[in-house]
């Protein structure tokens, strides 16, 4: 999901263990991987831990809120988001329950710099496994619920476009400081 991105990776980061994390390519609408429904992760290891590592920086770096494994080729049901109080990795998520309603401006890192008025629920409560798989409740609102629905949804497959009320429009961020 596009966002505005922090710099909440070296929570992550700091584990001692000196892993080198990578930018990793994010796909874009129109590649098949994202029409796929991703597997569940069946143990957290070397790979998987280098993954969401991965997943984090290449978030933070593009700007967003939030990536599933698929928007990076890998068929996994792995999600991270910061909405900016730091990362939320999510194993195996699924939503347990949702309930009221908010209509607004979506956009994702895999349809870069458009965006489109959706629809989703206000609240949403999901299940995930942490990286000790140990089963966590999580619990958001605004623009954290429009994170996990948007993120989860990747991983069966399915894009926000088609979710979209109305036209898609192209977004400019003119009020960004350029670099010098």
């Amino acid at each position: 999901m596009q966002g505005f991105g922090t710099t909440g990776i070296s929570k992550f980061k700091d584990k001692g263990d000196n892993t080198k994390m990578a930018l990793r390519t994010i796909r874009t609408e129109g590649d098949s991987v994202l029409e796929k429904i991703c597997r569940p992760v069946e143990k957290i290891d070397k790979r998987t831990k280098d993954l969401v590592g991965d997943m984090l920086e290449t978030m933070y770096d593009a700007c967003g809120v939030g990536l599933a494994a698929p928007q990076v080729g890998i068929l996994k049901r792995i999600v991270v988001i910061d909405i900016g109080d730091g990362p939320i990795i999510l194993i195996n998520p699924e939503i347990l329950m949702t309930s009221g309603e908010q209509t607004g401006e979506e956009g994702c890192l895999s349809v870069p710099g458009m965006s489109g008025q959706v629809t989703r629920p206000n609240y949403v409560k999901v299940k995930a496994l942490d990286m000790d798989m140990n089963e966590q409740i999580y619990e958001g609102e605004g623009l954290l619920a429009r994170a996990f629905c948007h993120e989860l949804d990747h991983l069966d497959g399915k894009m926000y476009t088609r979710l979209v009320e109305g036209e898609l429009h192209h977004v400019s961020y003119d009020n960004e400081e350029e670099e010098e």
